[in-house]
């Protein structure tokens, strides 16, 4: 059978990285982490206080960036582990407020379809199947509650000992639900062809045997 391209598209939060990873894995395919890499670009501008909300002094520092990851799905900055860093909340509406600028996505969405050329990837994000991969083989529209995706993102930031507020953390996703969804350039939205899958009441295993199924699927048509 042969290798396909896989994009999941969906809001903060909805478990879109956990599941890519568990079925990059057992796919055997790599995975790419595009969200990753807009965190990347907000953190290194808090790091060394760039102003988020001037376009110009932003896309000036890109130049700067160098990001990379490895096979254990560690996030490199500059040749730092900053893995765990840019998952603080703080750093998830920086990198919502830079994933707005044309130069940023542009850097960015560059380098996303060049590591995707080789076939045999997932990439998750807000865009791939409607920007980044519009060809892609199989795309799926993960989503959940606010409610849900609130839930699970206290316990994620409880398990790295980051300091956590259910009803912060419940104010933030819906304010980056907003901004994603409503930013000029490739706002988040579901792709025509995607298959939307409501992960609110669904285990993760659940979840990985749904999206295994399809890619199975899309494998054997070819």
């Amino acid at each position: 059978m042969k290798k396909i391209s896989i994009a999941i598209d969906g809001p903060s939060a909805a478990g879109k990285s956990s599941i890519a990873k568990i079925v990059a894995k057992k796919l055997d395919y790599v995975y790419i982490d595009t969200g990753a890499m807009y965190r990347c670009v907000g953190y290194y501008c808090l790091q060394n206080n760039i102003d988020l909300n001037n376009e110009t002094a932003v896309s000036a520092i890109l130049k700067n960036i160098k990001i990379t990851m490895d096979s254990n799905n560690r996030v490199y900055l500059n040749e730092h582990d900053v893995s765990d860093q840019i998952r603080q909340d703080e750093v998830s509406m920086s990198a919502s407020l830079v994933s707005s600028y044309q130069d940023v996505r542009e850097f960015l969405v560059k380098q996303q379809r060049q590591m995707s050329n080789v076939g045999g990837v997932i990439l998750d994000g807000r865009d791939i199947g409607t920007v980044v991969l519009p060809d892609a083989k199989l795309k799926i529209y993960q989503n959940a509650s606010v409610e849900t995706r609130a839930k699970r993102r206290f316990l994620e930031n409880k398990q790295r000992g980051l300091s956590a507020d259910l009803e912060t953390i419940k104010k933030d996703i819906e304010q980056r639900d907003y901004q994603d969804m409503n930013r000029k350039i490739s706002p988040l939205k579901k792709a025509d062809d995607a298959i939307v899958l409501d992960t609110s009441n669904l285990s993760i295993d659940e979840v990985v045997n749904e999206v295994l199924k399809l890619a199975k699927q899309r494998e054997m048509e070819g």
